[in-house]
């Protein structure tokens, strides 16, 4: 099997988010499996920076023992793109012809889909990820019969564009995290040629963490649960403060909410007593967060996969997501992990429940762990991912 061509719109070391530290296991361990791996990407820095700007230098760079390929960006119209995103983000239809502006006036790369096709004969496959960017649109439509998508796909307007239908259904194969994505993905595109899968996702599974150590740290002796990651709207953290406000002034007691990651997210004054903001942390304190909290809430209700539900587990604790999202539910009922709420009242009834049981928090936290191990593990993912790598090239 010759070279296999991961591209993406960026890639760096320490780029947030959990499609990007995804793919960045998945390169790095399959390269350490002997798989010959080559990440084409643009010179942008990442998803929150200006898609007009070429960060890194072009050419060639070595991130963590991995070969990447830059290439520099078109100049875009933000203004024209906004206006269609807008609409996309708002669930407002869109025509054929805007659906081409949004594509046209996103991140872009002349020159790398050019190097696709004069040098498409070097490798045995491209896996294009994530679905809704032009280096994802634009590319895989120069070899399609060479071209594997891992789409990390929502719930969302973005996914039921006509032109990505006509794209996807040309595909050589595409990767699922979980079995409701590959569920959503068969009710949009007409995937009945293509080769599908749910390979799942790999962890690092060497984790673990010291109660007592983060307790003694930050100074937070009471009892509380933790959200980690971006904090913005679209990962539904209003919701969770709405929700935990609400909650403090119903339940008297000394329960905390600490928030990790970055981003800013506006925390009414009267709850900063009982709502900890504590930004990026180091990985090791993330860890110790874990293990010293009643569970983590992930109330996204748009996720293909979630490392920090993974990670939460891997620490023992168990986890609370949002009913309406069809993958942390899916994990959660899979594992026996995790309890899932659909409004506040669920909500507060699954904090008091694991409170008033603490046996059955820790035992769903080991369920978790039991999970991750047996289906999570990057030697399990990589054999899954380098056997369908074979099978499809040949």
């Amino acid at each position: 099997m010759r070279k296999i061509g991961f591209v993406t719109p960026w890639f760096a070391k320490d780029i947030p988010g959990g499609a990007e530290a995804e793919l960045r296991g998945i390169v790095k361990n399959l390269s350490g499996h002997g798989v010959d791996v080559e990440v084409i990407t643009t010179c942008v820095e990442q998803f929150l920076s200006d898609w007009n700007r070429n960060y890194y230098p072009e050419g060639m760079d070595i991130v963590e023992g991995i070969p990447v390929r830059r290439f520099p960006v078109r100049e875009r119209s933000i203004k024209a793109f906004d206006e269609i995103n807008s609409k996309l983000m708002r669930n407002i239809p869109v025509s054929i012809e805007e659906e081409d502006i949004f594509f046209k006036e996103m991140i872009n790369s002349p020159a790398l889909y050019e190097y696709i096709g004069k040098y498409k004969d070097e490798y045995s496959l491209f896996i294009f990820t994530p679905y809704m960017f032009g280096t994802t649109y634009y590319g895989c439509q120069i070899y399609p019969e060479k071209s594997i998508l891992i789409p990390c796909l929502h719930d969302e307007s973005y996914a039921y564009m006509e032109r990505l239908k006509d794209v996807f259904s040309l595909l050589r194969g595409m990767i699922f995290y979980a079995k409701p994505e590959y569920d959503l993905a068969n009710s949009i595109f007409d995937l009945s040629k293509v080769d599908t899968r749910v390979l799942g996702g790999g962890v690092n599974t060497d984790v673990t963490g010291e109660s007592e150590r983060f307790r003694e740290k930050y100074s937070i002796k009471d009892k509380f649960i933790i959200y980690a990651g971006r904090k913005d709207v679209g990962k539904n953290v209003d919701t969770l403060i709405k929700y935990f406000y609400a909650y403090k002034n119903r339940n008297p007691g000394n329960l905390k909410l600490v928030l990790l990651g970055g981003g800013e997210f506006f925390i009414p004054h009267q709850a900063k007593e009982f709502i900890y903001d504590l930004g990026f942390v180091p990985i090791q304190d993330k860890y110790d967060a874990y293990s010293a909290s009643l569970l983590l809430c992930q109330p996204s209700l748009n996720e293909s996969f979630s490392i920090v539900i993974m990670e939460s587990w891997l620490c023992n604790r168990p986890i609370l997501v949002h009913a309406n999202c069809p993958v942390t539910r899916h994990f959660s009922q899979e594992s026996n992990g995790g309890l899932y709420f659909s409004d506040y009242f669920e909500f507060e009834g699954c904090l008091n429940h694991l409170q008033s049981q603490p046996g059955l928090a820790d035992s769903m936290g080991k369920n978790g762990r039991k999970f991750v191990l047996e289906n999570f593990n990057w030697d399990v993912i990589v054999g899954k991912y380098m056997e369908f790598f074979r099978q499809v090239s040949e």
